[in-house]
């Protein structure tokens, strides 16, 4: 954003732009995240769970991948995808009917997946030290779903370079 134009006076692309770049870092985050919990050696089943009270090492990591988590399938359904569809020149509505219209516009795979994430990401904050089963199950759907958020990431920065014939220099770099 610009030091000369209030966030109001900015036109709809810029603002989809900045939100872009924010999605683009917490995306390179998450990334950073998901690779140290689920690649290697490291694999965060029911006993690594069920460990975690003695490993307050392996908590961080796992607080750091289940908050970058969240926070970026936030960003992307209550900001990006509607200031998609405001450069767009389309009305953004609720997160259903945005996510649909996104669906149909093939930015996102499927509405239900994201419903399923945002369900997912509600469990895996609820669900973290109070039953080691159904955290270790949420955290192996995590594992999938964010590569579903990084996906959809990239899908609806191609999109803005095609339908909104933005120059790819303009754009953060993919994920």
């Amino acid at each position: 954003m610009t030091d000369t134009k209030s966030w109001s006076q900015l036109l709809p692309v810029d603002r989809l732009l900045w939100t872009l770049d924010l999605v683009q870092r917490e995306g390179a985050h998450l990334l950073y995240s998901w690779r140290s919990l689920f690649s290697g050696d490291l694999d965060p089943d029911l006993n690594w769970v069920k460990a975690l009270e003695e490993h307050p090492e392996e908590a961080v990591r796992l607080e750091a991948f289940v908050s970058r988590f969240g926070r970026m399938q936030d960003t992307m359904a209550d900001k990006l995808i509607p200031r998609w569809l405001d450069a767009l020149a389309e009305s953004p509505g609720s997160q259903i009917e945005n996510l649909n219209r996104a669906e149909r516009l093939q930015v996102i795979e499927s509405t239900e997946e994201w419903l399923m994430a945002r369900k997912l990401r509600n469990r895996l904050v609820h669900e973290y030290m109070r039953n080691a089963r159904d955290f270790a199950e949420a955290l192996q759907q995590a594992r999938s779903q964010s590569l579903m958020l990084i996906d959809s990431y990239n899908r609806l920065r191609a999109d803005i370079i095609k339908r909104l014939a933005i120059n790819e220099d303009r754009l953060p770099k993919p994920l």
